[in-house]
């Protein structure tokens, strides 16, 4: 059997680098050692304070992480990859009695070989974005009639949305309260939303996890307009309804990304129409995983930080 050390977060706000043993590997399965794995701002944020919602899998210990590269170290037979190929992980379940959710926070893991994405060597460390970019497209499925005219929040999350949107042929307008995030906007407007008075929009997109902002969103919708809630909420939502009657509003959730979703990303961003470029801002080797975090968490500068696995 193999062994890994892996980020193992025991109890809320406590965070070790512990070694483990992996399950067997199968004939089905891949074995992975892992280059670079993402931090999540958003759900990896929750479990780590401990107010994740009630969710399958939830309980510590866990491995944390779904956005993980890597190379195949073993394949088996019927696992449709082989050594040396480069991978995209979206997460394990491989340690054991520790919980993985998500598991791909690990210097190796197993997993079947038909969750495990072959992509260009050439992504290097932008292959942990994918899911990010991944959950972007889901919201529209590269519907152009359904790009967002607003979005809420310049994280990464919102980035992609954007770039997604004018590729389609939109142009969305972002709001962001935090003004060293609204730099670097590529092709769309970055704005204060306290100078924005427009009241329009037909498509607004949330990324911004904010449980009480509905009312807000609602109060800027065109008639008949949409708001898509594409962040992950802690708290129950609300919101008042005779605006909402007024405007006909129309609530969605986007829900988590699916294996087509992450396709199309994959040859968007292969072809050079999408780029991911400039959205790692802060990389730690992964020795240093609890200061990783804490940075992640409390640093407004950081909009993606990477654990570097390879010299673990």
């Amino acid at each position: 059997m193999y062994q890994t050390k892996a980020v193992v977060l025991e109890q809320p706000e406590h965070l070790v680098l512990s070694q483990l043993t992996l399950d067997e590997a199968g004939e089905a399965d891949v074995v992975v050692d892992i280059d670079w794995s993402g931090i999540s701002t958003g759900t990896e944020r929750l479990l780590w304070s401990g107010r994740m919602p009630a969710f399958p899998g939830m309980g510590y210990p866990l491995v944390p992480g779904y956005e993980s590269v890597g190379t195949v170290r073993d394949a088996g037979n019927t696992s449709g990859l082989s050594v040396g190929d480069k991978v995209f992980v979206p997460g394990a379940k491989c340690f054991g009695d520790v919980r993985g959710l998500f598991g791909g926070a690990a210097q190796r893991v197993v997993l079947p070989g038909v969750r495990a994405l072959r992509i260009a060597p050439e992504f290097g460390e932008n292959g942990v974005l994918l899911a990010l970019a991944a959950t972007a497209f889901h919201v529209t499925s590269g519907n152009a009639a359904l790009q967002p005219d607003l979005i809420i929040g310049h994280g990464v999350l919102g980035r992609v949305l954007a770039r997604i949107a004018v590729l389609s042929g939109a142009s969305p307008v972002v709001w962001e309260t935090n003004a060293e995030r609204r730099l670097g906007g590529e092709g769309y407007e970055v704005i204060d939303p306290a100078t924005d008075s427009r009241r329009n929009y037909k498509s607004i997109c949330d990324v911004s996890g904010d449980s009480n902002i509905l009312d807000t969103l609602i109060s800027r919708m065109a008639m008949g307009g949409e708001v898509v809630l594409a962040g992950f909420y802690d708290e129950p939502m609300s919101f008042t309804f005779p605006p909402a009657f007024m405007r006909e509003a129309r609530i969605r959730v986007a829900a988590q990304w699916q294996p087509a979703d992450l396709i199309a990303v994959k040859n968007l961003a292969e072809s050079g129409q999408l780029s991911l470029d400039g959205l790692i801002t802060h990389r730690f080797l992964a020795d240093d995983a609890d200061n990783a975090y804490r940075t992640a968490f409390s640093d407004p500068r950081c909009l993606k930080m990477i654990l570097d696995w390879r010299t673990t």
